[in-house]
């Protein structure tokens, strides 16, 4: 009882704050609506980036993939944190300058109407297909083990799974298509606070539990010495992250997702000036680089306790919750987990509805649109998403590979030639629309045919060799299965320098007839914070002797 009269008191105690302190935004206005009305701080925009990535689906399943193989799986996270640097320093004066809404509309000043439709359709296949459903799948399974919800409800785990998206689902969209950006981001910071405290809570219990003595430090010294290859950096050619793919597509995935990520980039151009958004993306970086201690560690922690017998390795994390955690805290974590699960759902279906009002609703469907009519547009275009994802999430169970893998996977066909045709764009001034467009189409083509035509083909043909070889042991036949053909990241770090070979190629042969020029469009004070190159430096100086220490 105590459990859930903490978890509804929680859960209603944000509801009730984002509701305040977003009272007074006027949102009939496309910039009330979509960013807040410009007024978000450092720190509210910190909590809100922070939350919108870290979700059930980033919990969920790098504590999974840490399960099976280890902290090298770290490298999603704590590089990250360059990317988010980058971000600050290279990206966003530039985006604040033109006092942009999207990204597609940057795309739209730097090249033309018809690109920016490619890359907003682009975006919204990734949020509506991938995005959306794996974080109301992930927080499904999650809610589902930790609580043991199929024999409490007396279904089968399918139909509990069912139950749980549909009951995120229609409870975050609520808060998406009605509320607007700003109660996101204020309760996106409150559940990011609760996370944080509870996420680090996990693995100190977890510690204790393994411990000989009970003490924190005991824990550490027995997963340490118990598990010595658990805490190799450097990940060998069958891994998920070999270690090459750290200097090719893992770096481009990551400035992709932090630098040219609607979700993501709305928060930040919500802030007061471009000062706040420097400092709340650096902020967020430093925090990010600690991440690993929620979404890693316990993964490890929960190979140890159960001794690598799990039947599924994205049930690490669930099942460690539900083993350590005290029951007196479980209600608060379960509405923390919550908040986390509705916060990326809310945030990506907030971004969908900008990106379909904002850019496709007055472009196609209704030129002349008022901005109180293009915001009811994109509600309904919201809720139209929501329940499309809502009824593929269930289905993500069948991923072969894992949640966090077929995320990446999926993302990588969009990632790079967005990335591409964004740092052309920003950093070119003749390459033309016409670029863009083919390198758009082109880019995603290629990364398809790469990875679901070529790789299976190869793959299949060495394994098929293997057995006619007469190989029947594990780890060689994983090695034959990884050296087949390039790691999905290898690939992405192919195609992105393939793609800029084109822009560049295509700028060279038909450029623009005068060159582009970033106007200021004195929506935001674009003075930079001082110290943001000096923050960002000691940050990354701090990723970077992670990797000397392991």
């Amino acid at each position: 009882m105590l459990s859930i009269i903490s978890f509804v008191g929680f859960t209603v105690l944000v509801a009730v704050i984002a509701w305040y302190a977003s009272r007074k935004t006027n949102e009939k206005t496309a910039d009330g609506y979509y960013l807040g009305g410009r007024s978000l701080g450092a720190i509210t925009i910190a909590g809100s980036l922070l939350l919108t990535n870290l979700s059930a689906e980033q919990i969920v399943g790098l504590n999974g993939q840490a399960f099976t193989e280890g902290i090298l799986v770290m490298a999603w996270e704590t590089l990250a944190a360059i990317a988010m640097i980058a971000t600050a320093i290279f990206f966003l004066p530039k985006y604040m300058r033109g006092g942009i809404t999207t990204i597609p509309e940057f795309i739209q000043n730097r090249f033309d109407k018809k690109t920016k439709t490619i890359m907003s359709v682009l975006f919204l296949v990734a949020y509506g297909l991938v995005l959306l459903p794996t974080v109301l799948y992930s927080g499904s399974l999650a809610f589902s083990t930790m609580f043991n919800l199929p024999t409490l409800l007396g279904l089968s785990e399918g139909a509990t799974i069912w139950v749980c998206v549909w009951s995120i689902g229609l409870i975050g969209s609520v808060y998406a298509i009605f509320g607007g950006l700003k109660a996101v981001a204020v309760s996106d910071l409150i559940n990011a606070i609760g996370l944080l405290i509870g996420g680090i809570a996990i693995p100190i219990f977890g510690l204790m539990a393994i411990a000989e003595d009970g003490t924190i430090l005991s824990g550490v010294n027995t997963l340490w010495e118990s598990n010595p290859e658990k805490f190799n950096l450097t990940g060998g050619v069958d891994s998920s992250i070999p270690v090459g793919t750290i200097f090719t597509g893992m770096m481009l995935a990551q400035i992709y997702y932090w630098g040219t990520n609607q979700a993501i980039m709305q928060r930040v151009f919500g802030a007061k000036n471009l000062a706040e958004g420097q400092k709340g993306v650096i902020l967020a970086a430093l925090v990010k680089f600690l991440i690993p201690i929620v979404v890693v560690l316990p993964g490890v922690i929960a190979w140890h306790l159960f001794k690598g017998e799990l039947t599924n390795a994205d049930l690490a994390y669930p099942t460690l919750v539900r083993t350590v955690l005290p029951p007196a805290f479980m209600g608060f974590f379960a509405a923390v987990l919550f908040g986390a699960v509705l916060s990326s759902f809310n945030s990506l279906l907030n971004s969908s509805v900008t990106l379909f009002g904002f850019d496709l609703y007055k472009q196609f469907f209704k030129k002349d649109a008022s901005e109180i009519q293009t915001v009811k547009a994109g509600k309904i275009f919201g809720t139209i998403l929501a329940l499309v994802s809502m009824t593929i999430a269930p289905f993500i169970s069948n991923a072969p590979d894992g949640l966090f893998s077929y995320i990446q996977v999926m993302l990588g066909s969009l990632s790079v030639p967005i990335f591409a045709v964004v740092i052309i764009g920003l950093y070119t001034k003749r390459v033309p629309a016409l670029g863009a467009k083919i390198v758009l189409v082109f880019g995603v083509v290629t990364y398809l045919i790469s990875q679901f035509v070529l790789s299976p083909y190869f793959v299949n043909e060495a394994l098929v060799q293997a057995g006619i070889d007469g190989i029947t042991d594990g780890k060689v036949l994983s090695i034959i299965k990884a050296e087949a053909y390039p790691h999905f990241l290898h690939v992405m770090g192919i195609l992105f320098v393939v793609n800029i070979i084109v822009l560049l190629a295509i700028g060279k042969l038909y450029p623009r007839d005068t060159d582009f020029v970033l106007q200021d469009s004195g929506k935001v004070n674009i003075q930079p914070w001082k110290y943001a190159i000096l923050v960002g430096g000691l940050i990354t100086i701090l990723v970077l002797s992670t990797y000397f220490i392991f």
